[in-house]
């Protein structure tokens, strides 16, 4: 059993197949036994993917920062939910409580948590599984990008040999479990 981590949009002004998409992978982590890890929000995706966790059967912990908890946005349905000073507080316990990664769709917040997990990843902080999981090529433009850079030496292969890109919830699993074996 893994303890998975999902980074993912907190915003409710997403599309329906993004929402529908984080409750899947919520759905499906408990009937393969991990549990959640996740920003302890309530709203978009964050709160669609805990309550498909929930409904999924699996164990929830969300950690969140004080200030989301003053605008009413926590997950207070989460089996567990920690509460931090900030915001980079809130990443640290994040990391430190997964097992592995698997980014949805998402903005700023979400691409800062996950280049943070790659980052010390690639300075062999930790070896925890990294995934994208992106069904619909939201992240297409990004990994285009990161490869034409490699050729600037400004990343590694190397370092994008650490996150695999899939397009389906089972290929995220799948790798996740392969990777902890």
């Amino acid at each position: 059993m893994a303890a998975i981590c999902v980074f993912c949009a907190s915003s409710n002004r997403i599309g329906a197949q993004h929402l529908d998409l984080a409750t899947a992978l919520g759905k499906a982590l408990g009937p393969r036994g991990h549990s959640l890890v996740s920003g302890g929000g309530c709203v978009g995706m964050m709160g669609a993917v805990a309550d498909g966790a929930r409904a999924g059967g699996a164990h929830t912990l969300g950690i969140i920062p004080q200030s989301l908890v003053d605008l009413e946005v926590a997950d207070t349905a989460s089996d567990d939910l920690v509460v931090t000073s900030d915001m980079g507080a809130r990443k640290n316990i994040m990391i430190e409580r997964s097992d592995a990664f698997i980014t949805l769709p998402g903005g700023l917040g979400t691409l800062d948590e996950l280049f943070e997990v790659w980052t010390t990843a690639t300075l062999d902080l930790h070896r925890k599984p990294i995934v994208i999981l992106d069904p619909e090529g939201f992240y297409t433009g990004l990994w285009e990008w990161l490869n034409d850079i490699t050729q600037t030496h400004f990343v590694r292969t190397s370092a994008l040999a650490q996150v695999a890109v899939v397009t389906s919830i089972d290929a995220a699993l799948d790798h996740i479990e392969e990777a902890l074996r």
